[in-house]
């Protein structure tokens, strides 16, 4: 009983917010979200993956209701941020193990009356994990998507994630007058390997930015929109690596980061950004992006002091928590 009250006052407060929205200036900006959502398994089997930990019988015991717990928290945290500015147009998540997860979060959790679609990779990760693009058909149309394959497996090295690619027609202002046109959105939402494993695991990560600079690069050459300026690319994701890191130096994009704010992810008490969204010069910002900070997304750090995520499980042990990355946010103009 207490889950359905949940999931209603949840979907109350998003459906005033979307009707707010569509009669406000919120036509004139697309807001994008990322977030890294910590291992978002369901509780079957997916055959040929190793998610064996995250079964009832599992390591994790990951149970029916530890599973819904996370989805009805994932949405209350866009319904939070859907509150203070509007509802998030474009969602790219990151660890999401199958079509079945995506298929629960969008039409069976307190999302369900907003009427997200969803797009996403089937990869070949040992364990099943994805990357997928949640989209709000009403501002952004969708007209086509692919994976594209890291070739890691040709080197010799693990498979990876692949990255995701969606192209969509969104609402987007002239800056003259009041009328709207209708122009070509690129959106790419990747999970770069970290920087575990050696030698193979850095190689494996030169494989994935040089794949994802290639399809950047390719679109760039490639593509305009309907004014004739360069297209407008969005990626977002969590690229395991600071906004310093060098494989931002060859890839033709802006870093959005807010770098006054500390950043997604906390590691023995060092704040970092890991999870960006970068845009092309033909895409504007109202600001730069942002970690959201709920106060239940984060808890006291007893070790190293201040605060951290409060992930879902803290070694073995179910700590409760929604993800140990915060989640970042965009206005895009």
């Amino acid at each position: 009983m207490r889950r359905l009250l949940f999931i209603t006052a949840i979907v109350s407060l998003l459906l005033g917010i979307a009707s707010a929205q569509v009669s406000s200036d919120a036509v004139f900006k697309l807001r994008v979200m990322a977030w890294n959502v910590e291992n978002l398994f369901d509780t079957v089997h997916d055959e040929g993956f190793g998610d064996e930990a995250f079964l009832p019988q599992g390591q994790y015991q990951w149970t029916s209701s530890r599973y819904w717990r996370k989805l009805d928290e994932i949405a209350k945290v866009i319904a939070a941020v859907a509150e203070e500015g509007g509802i998030p147009d474009l969602i790219g998540l990151c660890e999401v193990e199958n079509d079945s997860v995506l298929t629960m979060l969008t039409h069976r959790s307190a999302l369900r009356g907003l009427g997200y679609n969803y797009v996403m990779t089937q990869c070949a990760d040992a364990r099943g994990i994805d990357v997928a693009l949640l989209y709000h058909p009403m501002r952004f149309r969708l007209l086509t998507s692919q994976s594209f394959r890291v070739p890691s497996r040709e080197q010799g090295l693990r498979p990876t994630r692949d990255i995701l690619y969606a192209k969509g027609l969104t609402l987007v202002s002239d800056g003259s007058n009041d009328s709207l046109y209708v122009d070509t959105l690129h959106v790419l939402v990747t999970h770069l390997p970290s920087r575990v494993g050696g030698y193979a695991g850095d190689m494996n990560r030169k494989l994935a930015a040089t794949t994802l600079k290639n399809v950047v690069d390719s679109l760039m050459a490639c593509t305009t929109t309907s004014k004739g300026a360069s297209p407008r690319i969005v990626v977002m994701g969590d690229f395991n690596a600071g906004a310093n890191d060098r494989i931002f130096k060859h890839i033709p994009l802006q870093v959005t980061d807010d770098h006054k704010a500390l950043g997604t992810y906390c590691f023995r008490g060092i704040w970092q950004w890991l999870d960006h969204i970068l845009i092309s010069p033909s895409v504007r910002s109202a600001r730069p992006a942002w970690p959201v900070r709920l106060p239940w997304l984060l808890e006291t750090d007893k070790s190293y002091g201040g605060e951290m995520p409060r992930r879902t499980y803290r070694g073995p042990a179910y700590h409760g928590g929604i993800s140990d990355h915060l989640p970042v946010v965009i206005d895009l103009q």
